[in-house]
C-alpha cells in the first residue's frame, strides 16, 4: 500500500438469515519523521507524518473501524492520541503514557480503534515530551452514517483550520526550560496551518471558495497555552457543531477557541467576489498576537482590505464577553447525532449526582523547580504505564489509588509529585467543579467521554450555584475552559470502563503535572464492559515478562 492512501475494505459475513456486514475498515501508514518547519520565519525542528504539518486528514463516517500504522523515525519515544475519540472499552489505544507503552524509535505500532457512536470534529495530536510544540497534529473528521439526518445542507467542500501560538524555540529547548524548573514564557506568534502572515504580504490564499456556495470551517486550537479569536473579514459565522454535538445554530462575528478546542461554522460567499482576511488572535495576554490568511473567491478581484475586524476587549471585560458566548452554545435538542435519536432525548439533568469531585488547580514548588498540580498533586509518569500494572494485577509496584481528594486541601500549592490516579465507580453519574485561583486561563479535557458543561461562572463555587446550572440543553463535548477566578461544572456517567486521562490542554502545564488518571473499572470483569490486552500491545516496565492475567470473557 502505498504511503498516505487509504484503503476501505467491508467484510461481509454470510450467514442463513441473510447478510450482516461489518463497519468498514480505513487503513493508513504514518511515517513520523523530523523536518525543517519555519511557521514564524525561523527554522526548527518539526514534526512531520508522510512529510506533512499539520499531519494528514482522517476522514471517517460514524462506527468505522480506523487503522493507523505509525513508524516513529525519531530518535525519541512516541505516542499519538486521539483527542476526542472515545475509544469504547479500549482504553489500549488511547496514546497517553498512562495507558501504553511508547513507540521507540525505528520501531513501529498499529493503532486500532473505532469511532463509535460519534460524529464531530476531532484531532491527534503526540504525547511524548513536548513534542506537541513540534506538530505531530492532524484532524479527524467523524461524518453522519448516510441514512441520519445531518441538521444542515451538505457544504460545498470542509476545509479543516488549525489555530494557536508557537515558539521559535525547539521543542527539545523548551523541554529542558521544564526539566530546569522554569516556565516556557510568552508565545511568539501565532499560526494558521502552520503558517503566519502579516497584513498586506503576498501569500497563497488558505482556501478558495465559489460565489453563492457555503462551506464548513472546523476550527480547532492546537497551540501550548493561549485562547484565540477567529473571525473571516465580511463573513458571518453560523456555529453548527461542537466537539460532537450538533449545536443551536447561532450566527457569530468571531468566535473564542480555547487550547484545546474544537468547533465547525457554516460560511456562505456571499460578498463581493475578491480576497478576504481569517484573523486568529490571542486573547487574555499582555500584549496580543496574531496572524491572518487569505481566503479567496474563484475568479475573483482584488486584494483583501487592510481593515480588519476588530478583536473582542480583552482582559476583565473580555473574560465577560467570551462567558457569554459560552453560555450562548446550546445543543440541540432536536438533531440527531451519531444516531438517528434526537440529541434532547437524553435527560442528563434528570439524574441523580451520585458523587461531586472539586478539584482546584495550582502551582508551587518542589526541590526548588516549577510544578503544576491537582488538589494537591502534581502527577508523574510512571515507568510501566498505569493500565498495564493495573490489568496485571500489579499496580501495588508503581502507585497508590485516589492520593487526590475529592476536595482540594487547605494550601493547594503545597504540592506532592506521585501518580495521580482515582478511582471511581462504573456508571455512576458523577459532577465535577473545577476552581481556579489563578490569573490566567485554564482547559480541561476528558478522555474516553464527553460531558455535559453545565456551568461557567466567576468567583467561587458552593452547593447553591447549582440552581445556575443549564440542565436542559448544554453542549455535550469532551474540553472545558476555566476562567481566572471562575469555576466551571460538568456533569458525565462514568459508564466506559478503562484508564482515563484528565488533563490541562495546555502542555506546559500538562508536562509538570497538572494532570490525573481516573480508574473505572467494571467489576464483572466483561468483554461487554471492556476489551482485553491486545495481541500487538507492547509490553514494558514491571510487566514486562509476567505471566498473562487471565482474558476477560464475554
Amino acid at each position: 500500500m502505498g504511503s498516505g492512501k487509504v484503503t476501505v475494505v467491508a467484510l461481509l459475513l454470510c450467514l442463513s438469515v441473510g447478510v450482516i456486514a461489518e463497519d468498514p475498515y480505513l487503513y493508513f501508514n504514518w511515517n513520523v519523521t523530523y523536518g525543517t518547519v519555519s511557521p514564524l520565519g525561523v527554522p526548527q525542528q518539526g514534526i512531520l507524518i508522510n512529510g506533512q504539518f499539520p499531519g494528514p486528514r482522517i476522514n471517517c463516517t460514524s462506527n468505522n473501524n480506523i487503522v493507523v500504522n505509525v513508524f516513529n523515525n525519531l530518535d525519541e519515544p512516541f505516542l499519538f492520541t486521539w483527542n476526542g475519540v472515545q475509544h469504547r472499552k479500549n482504553s489500549w489505544q488511547d496514546g497517553t503514557p498512562g495507558t501504553m507503552c511508547p513507540i521507540m524509535p525505528g520501531q513501529n505500532f498499529t493503532y486500532r480503534f473505532q469511532v463509535k457512536d460519534q460524529i464531530g470534529s476531532y484531532y491527534y495530536f503526540p504525547t511524548t515530551a513536548l513534542h506537541r510544540a513540534a506538530g505531530g497534529y492532524g484532524a479527524i473528521n467523524v461524518h453522519s452514517r448516510a441514512l441520519i439526518p445531518v441538521p444542515f445542507d451538505n457544504p460545498a467542500d470542509e476545509y479543516n483550520v488549525f489555530v494557536g501560538d508557537w515558539y521559535n524555540k525547539g521543542h527539545k529547548t523548551l523541554k529542558k526550560v521544564l526539566d530546569g524548573g522554569h516556565t516556557v514564557g510568552r508565545p511568539d506568534g501565532i499560526i494558521i496551518n502552520g503558517k503566519s502572515a502579516k497584513v498586506g504580504e503576498a501569500k497563497e490564499p488558505l482556501f478558495t471558495m465559489e460565489a453563492g456556495k457555503t462551506y464548513r470551517y472546523r476550527f480547532c486550537n492546537l497551540g501550548m497555552r493561549s485562547s484565540v479569536n477567529v473571525r473571516l473579514q465580511g463573513h458571518p459565522m453560523k456555529l453548527v457543531e461542537l466537539e460532537g454535538s450538533h449545536t443551536v445554530q447561532n450566527i457569530y462575528d468571531s468566535l473564542d477557541i480555547h487550547v484545546g478546542q474544537c468547533l465547525s461554522v457554516l460560511v456562505t460567499a456571499n460578498q463581493e467576489p475578491k480576497d478576504y482576511y481569517l484573523v486568529v488572535s490571542s486573547r487574555f495576554l499582555k500584549q496580543e498576537l496574531s496572524s491572518v490568511a487569505i481566503i479567496r473567491y474563484a475568479n475573483g478581484k482584488g486584494p483583501a482590505s487592510p481593515e480588519l475586524p476588530a478583536s473582542p476587549p480583552d482582559n476583565t471585560e473580555g473574560i465577560a464577553w467570551s462567558m457569554n458566548q459560552f453560555r450562548s452554545f446550546r445543543w440541540n435538542l432536536t438533531a440527531s447525532a451519531a444516531r438517528p435519536n434526537p440529541q434532547g432525548s437524553y435527560h442528563y439533568g434528570q439524574i441523580n449526582i451520585t458523587r461531586t469531585i472539586k478539584i482546584v488547580n495550582s502551582m508551587g514548588q518542589v526541590n526548588g523547580k516549577l510544578r503544576y498540580g491537582l488538589n494537591g498533586i502534581s502527577h508523574s509518569d510512571t515507568e510501566t504505564p498505569l493500565k498495564l500494572v493495573e490489568y496485571f494485577g500489579a499496580a501495588d509496584k508503581s502507585f497508590k489509588y485516589d492520593l487526590m481528594a475529592d476536595e482540594a486541601p487547605a494550601d493547594p500549592s503545597k504540592l506532592t509529585v506521585a501518580p495521580n490516579v482515582k478511582n471511581t465507580t462504573y456508571r455512576n453519574f458523577v459532577e465535577i467543579i473545577f476552581e481556579n485561583h489563578e490569573k490566567s486561563i485554564r482547559t480541561y479535557h476528558l478522555d474516553g467521554y464527553s460531558f455535559f458543561a453545565v456551568a461557567v461562572e466567576p468567583g467561587r463555587w458552593s452547593a447553591e450555584k447549582r440552581k445556575n446550572y443549564n440542565l436542559v440543553d448544554a453542549t455535550s463535548r469532551n474540553n472545558i475552559q476555566v476562567y481566572p477566578n471562575s469555576w466551571a461544572a460538568i456533569m458525565l456517567t462514568f459508564d466506559n470502563a478503562g484508564m482515563w486521562n484528565l488533563r490541562s490542554e495546555m502542555w506546559e502545564k500538562t508536562y509538570l503535572g497538572e494532570q490525573m488518571y481516573f480508574s473505572v473499572l467494571s467489576p464483572s470483569r466483561s468483554l461487554r464492559d471492556e476489551y482485553n490486552l491486545p495481541d500487538n500491545h507492547p509490553l514494558c516496565g514491571v510487566v514486562k515478562g509476567m505471566p498473562l492475567p487471565a482474558p476477560y470473557k464475554a
